[in-house]
C-alpha cells in the first residue's frame, strides 16, 4: 500500500498562486497542494513533531469532529498526548512504522494500521525508527448514553477488514472497522472504494457530517451544487445535509478515509 503523504515545503515564486481551495457554507475543499511548512501546528507535549489541522468545530458550519495529519520525525513521539479525557479517536497510519502503547502493551504500527482509542485511554506513540511516520488523527468528544457500555479499544489493520460490497455493485465497497449496528460507538472512520467508473448514483443528503481524505486515486466529487475533480492527499469537510455523490476518475481504483457521526439523537 502506497498512500498520498504531505512532506510540506513550499513553492517556487514562479508558481501561480490560485489552487482548487474552496471554503463554503456548505463544504470546504483542502487540496494537497495547500499542505505547506508554514500552515503546520505545534502540538502540547508532542516532540519532534508537526500536523496539519484540516477540521475543527467551527461556529455555524461542521460540529463535531477534528482531524490532522501528524508527521513525527525520528525520535519524536508523546507520553502525554491529548489531555482531553472525553475525547476518543482514530489513527490511521499513512508513513513509517511508529509504536503505539495503549494500557501498557506496545502495538507496533505500519502503513494501514488503524486504531480505535475510547475516550479515557492510556496511550502513548513514539517513533522510532530512521524515518518519518505519518498518521491521521481524528478526534471526537464521546456522548455517553445511560445504559449502554462504553466500547473498548481496536489496534488492527485493513488487511485484516474484508470490504463489504455496496448493495447492487462491485464497484464501490467500504471497509468498516466496526459494527455499523454497535450502537456503543458513536463515530465510523471506514475506508471506501470505487473502482474506475464506480458511483454513488444519488445525492446523499443526509444528518451525518463528513471528513474525507483521499488517500489514493482520483475521482470527481459533487459537493452540494459544484463538482470538482479531486485526487489523492486532498481533504474535504462536509456539514449536515450536504448534498454529494461521485464518479471514480481511474485509472486505478478510487480510495479515501472517511468520518461520520452516528447513532446519537439530535441535540436540542
Amino acid at each position: 500500500m502506497t498512500y498520498y503523504v504531505p512532506r510540506g515545503g513550499l513553492p517556487g515564486q514562479e508558481e501561480l498562486t490560485t489552487d482548487r481551495a474552496v471554503f463554503t457554507d456548505a463544504y470546504v475543499l483542502i487540496p494537497r497542494g495547500t499542505m505547506r511548512d508554514i500552515v503546520t501546528s505545534q502540538l502540547p507535549h508532542w516532540a519532534l513533531t508537526r500536523a496539519w489541522v484540516l477540521a475543527r468545530p467551527l461556529s455555524g458550519f461542521a460540529e463535531t469532529f477534528s482531524q490532522y495529519v501528524v508527521e513525527v520525525s525520528p525520535g519524536g513521539g508523546s507520553d502525554r498526548p491529548d489531555d482531553d479525557a472525553g475525547a476518543q479517536a482514530v489513527l490511521f497510519v499513512v508513513d513509517g512504522t511508529p509504536t503505539l502503547t495503549l494500557e501498557g502493551t506496545d502495538h507496533p504500527l505500519r502503513v494501514g494500521s488503524y486504531a480505535y482509542l475510547p475516550a479515557g485511554a492510556r496511550w502513548s506513540l513514539r517513533n522510532e525508527s530512521a524515518s518519518t511516520a505519518t498518521f491521521h488523527w481524528i478526534r471526537k468528544t464521546y456522548v455517553p448514553v445511560e445504559g449502554i457500555e462504553t466500547p473498548e479499544a481496536l489496534v488492527t489493520h485493513e488487511e485484516d477488514v474484508a470490504p463489504q460490497a455496496m448493495p447492487g455493485t462491485a464497484a464501490w465497497a467500504t471497509q468498516r472497522f466496526v459494527d455499523p449496528l454497535d450502537v456503543r460507538h458513536d463515530m465510523h472512520v471506514n475506508i471506501v472504494t470505487f473502482q474506475p467508473g464506480g458511483s454513488i448514483p444519488f445525492p446523499e443528503t443526509h444528518v451525518m457530517e463528513h471528513g474525507l481524505y483521499v488517500l489514493e486515486g482520483k475521482g470527481v466529487y459533487l459537493l452540494n451544487t459544484d463538482w470538482i475533480e479531486v485526487q489523492a492527499g486532498d481533504f474535504m469537510w462536509l456539514r449536515a445535509f450536504c448534498p454529494q455523490a461521485c464518479y471514480a476518475g481511474g485509472p486505478g481504483p478510487f480510495r479515501y478515509l472517511l468520518y461520520k457521526d452516528v447513532n446519537r439523537h439530535a441535540r436540542l
